[in-house]
């Protein structure tokens, strides 16, 4: 007895929100590469000094990177999300 090959899956039409969602090309979005390259620039790790608290640089330039990241994020998701009701 052999074995019967399946029907494939019928296609399906993407919901509203994914194709919605591959269209947004809103320049804002540019900004969220300022968190991502700020970090790599090794001129701003080069150096102990300024201590703030007595931790030198590295340390509270990276909580500094933190909250770079949360904010342009949220600035980003607030100057591109859709307005209206649901």
């Amino acid at each position: 007895m052999a074995a019967t090959d399946p029907e494939p899956p019928a296609t399906t039409r993407p919901s509203t929100t994914a194709r919605s969602r591959a269209k947004d090309h809103s320049p804002w979005n540019w900004l969220l590469f300022v968190p991502i390259v700020v970090p790599l620039i090794p001129v701003l790790f080069n150096g102990d000094s300024p201590r703030i608290l007595g931790f030198p640089r590295f340390y509270w330039l990276q909580l500094t990177y933190i909250l770079l990241g949360v904010a342009t994020t949220t600035l980003v998701y607030q100057m591109t999300r859709k307005r209206g009701g649901r």
